[in-house]
């Protein structure tokens, strides 16, 4: 009776994991849905919305989006074990043109996806460091990273509106 029960529990554990794990497709269409919905916000804005910063000591919209992408880099980079091309473009990037900005913020969610993709379910487990501060799997990184562009996407709403702009509708699916 003792072995049935412990049987039943581990079954219950066993399938109560597998069915919150997440799949390396399933991350990856998520990832090229974010990039879509922040496509739409870097097209949203006009070109003379780049400049725009709400308050004086804020991140101007082009800051804001390169800052997004460095942290895709750093998140993801850690996570996948892959080098980013690039580093620090909210500080080092000088062309903050609506042309120039899309691409290098494209090109971040770019290195997600195909930096997931080279993943092996069993790379999610594994334990990390990061930012040579923080423990956590290798999923918690990536999870990180995609709250951490939809935090910063959501905050571009404010500069759209700002600039007379309407933001982009939900995409959830």
């Amino acid at each position: 009776m003792k072995m049935h029960r412990l049987l039943l529990a581990m079954s219950f554990l066993l399938l109560t994991t597998l069915s919150q794990a997440q799949t390396i497709d399933e991350i990856v269409k998520e990832w090229e849905r974010a990039k879509a919905y922040t496509k739409e916000y870097l097209d949203a804005m006009p070109e003379s919305g780049y400049s725009l910063k709400p308050t004086p000591e804020m991140r101007s919209f082009a800051e804001q989006m390169l800052h997004l992408t460095d942290a895709d880099y750093a998140f993801v980079g850690t996570a996948s074990r892959q080098t980013p091309p690039v580093k620090d473009l909210e500080k080092t990037t000088t062309d903050k043109s609506k042309a120039n900005v899309t691409k290098l913020t494209l090109d971040g969610y770019d290195f997600v996806i195909n930096s997931v993709k080279k993943m092996s379910p069993a790379d999610f487990q594994t334990q990390i460091k990061l930012f040579g501060r923080f423990d956590m799997t290798k999923l918690t990184a990536l999870q990180k990273a995609f709250e951490h562009q939809t935090h910063h996407r959501g905050q571009a709403t404010v500069y759209l509106r700002l600039a007379k702009v309407t933001p982009p509708n939900e995409k959830l699916f």
